[in-house]
């Protein structure tokens, strides 16, 4: 039992979230380079670097030079055991960093200097929120010209609804940027070359008011720093451990992900504060990580990750207990047990079987089309993880099939895409046409694609004009939810677990609607339910 407690607090599980081009893949590759996982680190768009990013595994990633699946990676680093969930930044994937998102103990928010806080960060972070998970803010790109740091982090508060906390600050930006003064371990670290691409030794200062400081960067750079330190004492929260951990405080760090800047600093602090596997609650009980007997969850499924193979593997987190190879174990929905003689625990692209993994840990699984997203597998306990949600789409089409021949191939294919949670699928009531919902319009060439490369089948696609996908919660045999299904009937659709959908298409639909019936409540997001 204590091995297991020793693994588990070795082990750090978090996810990195950011909008596109804020350097969120170039981190992870700089995190791994660091943990001597990688020799050379990529970049996802640079030309100078001729190596792709380690992470961005898929041919569509390649061509776009964006980051459209989730990966998993991991790396040892001073005595612990990271694994790092890189997520599509790019919106219209953002279904899966939700997902993901349920898979982490903590997350690291990674903002672009120039560009502050954008449109797809305020709606990764609101998810972060809603789930109190603690978050580290990670201000990139310093070697470029950017806005003032406190603008910034004046930005990060009112933007995100952060109470942020500096735990380093820059010295000089852009053209002028000469270091970081590492507030939390009190060091100034400092760009030795010209440059600026390789990281000077970190000098230690015992007092700030050290005339040493003004010689090694400057008399109007030293007299600036103490300003903003003493501004930063009177106006921000001291660090605390415990409103971090709850959610209530987010510690920032500043550095440029490309020049390795600030990104040890970064990973220091992390390993020192970030919380080892936390507890999560089932729809019984807590479960612990602590707990002997195994326990996780199906949080993404991948399909032909190796187009020779035609593989599918399920990414399990797992929750409690040791996960063995080779062992019953429990696929909670479907009743039944099954083995598992390859576990693979990850590397982007590259897979090693394993023979036991640790909470914490994700685990991939390889899947003949058994299991779901929200899946929970047990040893032996009948419980079920709750919380992965499923998001109103924002695009809606209907899916025509254009091969009579190969209707049984499409409906194959359209069945276990959405089980992977590419898009969803809604089923009119009225008359059985199929519509296919996706939070981003780039999901339909996706699936157009993957449907006539993988499955063999041609599709095509209708347009149609909804607003919104709505969950119905109602007493079905009241008469005022009668009158609203007589009245909405042909809006009405059942999703992939049978849950009752109103297509809406607009918002002033739902907002009469909700007046006219306050008794039948429109939900925009849908716990996955495990029918």
């Amino acid at each position: 039992m204590s091995d297991l407690i020793k693994e588990i607090e070795k082990r750090k599980t978090f996810g990195i979230i950011s909008h596109p081009d804020a350097g969120k893949t170039t981190l992870t590759e700089k995190l791994l380079l660091f943990g001597g996982a990688i020799q050379e680190a990529g970049a996802v768009k640079s030309n100078k670097i001729k190596k792709g990013a380690t992470s961005d595994f898929m041919e569509i990633e390649r061509q776009r030079g964006i980051s459209v699946a989730t990966s998993v990676l991991a790396f040892e680093y001073r005595d612990h055991k990271i694994n790092i969930l890189d997520t599509p930044g790019h919106k219209d994937f953002a279904e899966d960093t939700y997902r993901t998102l349920t898979a982490v103990d903590s997350v690291i928010v990674v903002i672009d200097v120039a560009k502050g806080v954008e449109e797809q960060t305020e709606k990764l972070v609101k998810v972060c929120r809603m789930r109190n998970i603690p978050m580290l803010v990670f201000i990139n790109k310093l070697d470029r010209e950017g806005k003032d740091a406190f603008d910034l982090l004046d930005e990060v508060e009112q933007k995100l609804g952060l109470t942020v906390c500096p735990l380093s600050l820059p010295i000089g930006m852009g053209a002028d940027f000469q270091g970081i003064y590492n507030i939390w371990e009190d060091n100034i670290q400092l760009f030795l070359e010209e440059k600026k691409q390789k990281v000077g030794e970190a000098i230690k200062f015992d007092d700030i008011n050290d005339p040493s400081i003004d010689e090694v960067i400057g008399e109007k750079a030293a007299k600036n720093l103490r300003e903003e330190l003493d501004l930063i004492q009177s106006v921000y929260p001291e660090f605390s451990r415990e409103d971090y951990m709850k959610g209530d405080l987010q510690p920032v760090f500043f550095g440029s992900a490309l020049n390795n800047f600030g990104v040890r600093e970064l990973l220091n602090a992390f390993i020192d504060i970030a919380p080892m596997p936390q507890p999560k609650e089932s729809d019984t009980r807590l479960v612990k990580p602590e707990e002997s007997t195994f326990t996780g969850f199906v949080f993404k499924i991948h399909a032909n990750m190796d187009p020779k193979h035609r593989d599918r593997l399920a990414f399990v987190k797992i929750v409690s207990g040791t996960f063995k190879r080779n062992e019953n174990y429990l696929l909670v929905r479907e009743g039944k047990k099954m083995k598992f003689s390859s576990p693979n625990a990850f590397f982007a692209d590259k897979k090693e079987v394993v023979d036991e993994s640790f909470p914490g840990d994700i685990v991939g699984l390889h899947d003949t089309g058994s299991f779901r997203i929200g899946d929970t597998l047990t040893g032996g306990e009948k419980l079920s993880f709750k919380g992965i949600p499923s998001f109103s789409p924002e695009h809606f089409r209907y899916i025509n099939n254009n091969d009579p021949l190969k209707a049984k191939q499409l409906a194959k294919g359209i069945d276990q895409l959405m089980d992977e949670g590419v898009a969803q699928l809604f089923t009119l009531e009225m008359n059985n046409r199929k519509i296919i919902g996706t939070v981003g319009a780039l999901q339909y060439e996706v699936i157009q694609y993957r449907l006539e490369h993988e499955y063999g089948a041609k599709c095509t696609y209708e347009p149609l004009s909804m607003h919104k996908a709505c969950w119905v919660e109602a007493d079905e045999k009241s008469e005022e939810f009668k009158e609203f299904a007589r009245l909405k009937q042909r809006f009405l659709a059942r999703d992939k677990y049978n849950q009752l959908v109103f297509l809406a298409d607009s918002s002033f639909t739902i907002h009469m609607t909700q007046e006219k019936f306050p008794n039948v409540k429109l939900h925009f997001i849908s716990e996955f339910q495990n029918a």
